[in-house]
């Protein structure tokens, strides 16, 4: 298959280092789409995403998710080229190649998918084999992020998670001789499990596989995990203190082996930062299809239904699965803008709420603790771990105050 629609993307856009600015201002005006695929082999304990398992209600009905979500991208009004295509989920990696194919297909058909385009799928290792990979490659996919998670059987054991650490390593090296261009590593850190040895050989295997991106979140407890019932039962749950060293560490190690931080959690090697991820952090315009999908065109966000067969009975109605959308105004948007692009190392432009919020008390005082500064004309996060902490400040501005 050859995607093409005869608008290139001009390679200087994804040559430049992860970090830029020029990069960031550009990211702002490329489209994507988003594609949930919500099967999963079993549902982690962490996990709160909109996914099903094998042996839930649902689980098995892949062919008929496929229909659908072909049914529902037929549906997208105003469609335009896209410059990233992105799988996620859940696990996207369970459907077939022909499924995946007949999916790539069809927004190919319906937007136009521009030649350069990333088009990226999420994977588990222990799904992967040489043969799937090259499946992949012949379909247009050239990058591919690889849950990992851990090198720590133990931590792997407690995180659900059932790939080993061989699985792990010959799933990236199959990746990379099947021709993808851009391959991520996904860690998890801050598992009650996991030591300052396991955590540091976990990042050590990981460099040492030369992925030309990493990604590295810090365990998190959500309301109606399995996880959660457990940390409300007694079991121990992520020590903040101990995931800021965790995060500290693989930062410092990231860098020293070439990899630049773009986002809060994400480091990548020129040319590889994920095109996707930056269009959404840069507030671009993206649409989304499957269960639980979120997009943004216009200025409108919108979500699908969740529940799988809510979402299969409406798609095969002939409607949008929509269960609600919401047209930001004008300070509502500029607010989400300046929040959200927050999270780059190139940080943000003020416009008209970074200068009210620079001057405010919550502002100044993140300024004379040196956890914010103006840099190049943007407002820049010098200590990533209190990014959130900026990001809720910024609350403290209101319309009157712009």
């Amino acid at each position: 298959m050859s995607v093409n629609t005869g608008y290139r993307v001009p390679d200087t856009e994804y040559s430049q280092q992860p970090d830029s600015v020029e990069l960031a201002k550009q990211a702002r005006w490329w489209k994507s789409a988003y594609v949930h695929i919500p099967f999963c082999a079993r549902r982690c304990p962490y996990c709160d995403f909109a996914v099903v398992a094998a042996d839930e209600a649902g689980g098995l009905d892949m062919e008929r998710y496929v229909d659908a979500l072909v049914a529902e991208i037929g549906m997208e009004c105003d469609p335009s080229d896209v410059h990233a295509v992105n799988f996620g989920g859940g696990t996207p990696t369970r459907l077939h190649p022909d499924d995946l194919t007949r999916i790539v297909e069809t927004i190919d058909l319906r937007f136009g998918i521009a030649d350069g385009a990333e088009i990226s799928i999420e994977a588990n290792p222990e799904d992967w084999t040489r043969a799937f990979g090259r499946d992949l490659r012949s379909i247009g996919f050239n990058r591919v992020s690889f849950g990992i998670q851990s090198f720590d059987p133990e931590v792997l054991e407690a995180l659900g998670r059932v790939h080993s650490p061989r699985n792990a390593v010959e799933a990236f090296t199959a990746a990379r001789s099947a021709g993808f261009s851009s391959i991520n590593i996904d860690l998890m850190y801050g598992t009650p499990e996991e030591t300052d040895d396991s955590w540091r050989r976990t990042v050590e295997r990981a460099i040492a596989l030369e992925p030309d991106h990493l990604s590295a979140y810090a365990l998190t407890v959500e309301g109606g995990t399995a996880l959660s019932r457990a940390v409300l039962a007694g079991a121990p749950g992520p020590d903040f203190d101990v995931q800021a060293d965790r995060y500290e560490h693989v930062d410092e190690v990231a860098r020293s082996a070439g990899l630049v931080r773009y986002e809060v959690s994400n480091w990548a090697r020129p040319g590889h930062a994920c095109r996707y991820n930056l269009s959404t952090w840069m507030m671009g315009d993206f649409s989304a299809f499957g269960t639980g999908a979120h997009d943004h065109r216009d200025g409108v966000r919108a979500r699908n239904i969740r529940r799988l067969d809510a979402y299969l009975e409406q798609v095969e109605a002939g409607t949008r699965p929509r269960s609600g959308s919401e047209c930001l105004d004008k300070f509502e948007s500029e607010r989400e803008r300046f929040m959200v692009g927050l999270r780059l190392a190139a940080g943000v432009l003020p416009g008209s709420i970074g200068g009210p919020f620079m001057t405010s008390d919550e502002g100044r005082r993140l300024v004379d603790a040196r956890v914010i500064a103006v840099r190049n004309d943007r407002i820049v996060v010098l200590r990533p771990l209190l990014t959130d902490l900026v990001a809720r400040s910024v609350l403290s501005v209101s319309p009157g105050d712009c």
